[in-house]
């Protein structure tokens, strides 16, 4: 079973995070790609354009965000196809940029992959 964890792009890059897959739609500012040292990029997994300026990380409506995102998600199946076949590795760190360490999609994502596999 696939260990999920969630990271910064801004952290360094170390040996224990495993596979390194970007869950943003957009590439981080000021990070290389040579310095993300990112194994795959989802960015057609990320939450659409319309939920992410709608939820702002604003912690009154996580609950919804989640409800909304996992919605979408359920809908697009050849994304998370896609990204299904990057998680062979026993540790997956899923990267994002936002400085809301807790409530982002990256956490929301880990969650929605965690109750998969448990299913």
């Amino acid at each position: 079973m696939t260990e999920f964890r969630t990271k910064r792009i801004y952290e360094p890059a170390a040996p224990e995070d495993g596979c390194r897959i970007l869950v943003d739609r957009l590439w981080p500012r000021g990070v290389s790609k040579e310095r993300a040292a990112v194994d795959y990029w989802a960015r057609n997994v990320a939450p659409s354009d319309a939920l992410r300026q709608w939820y702002r990380h604003d912690a009154d409506k996580w609950p919804e965000f989640k409800r909304r995102y996992f919605a979408e998600l359920g809908s697009n199946g050849e994304a998370l196809g896609e990204l299904r076949a990057h998680l062979k590795s026993a540790v997956v760190t899923l990267l994002f940029s936002s400085r809301e360490t807790e409530l982002n999609n990256a956490q929301a994502l880990r969650e929605y992959l965690d109750a998969e596999a448990g299913a």
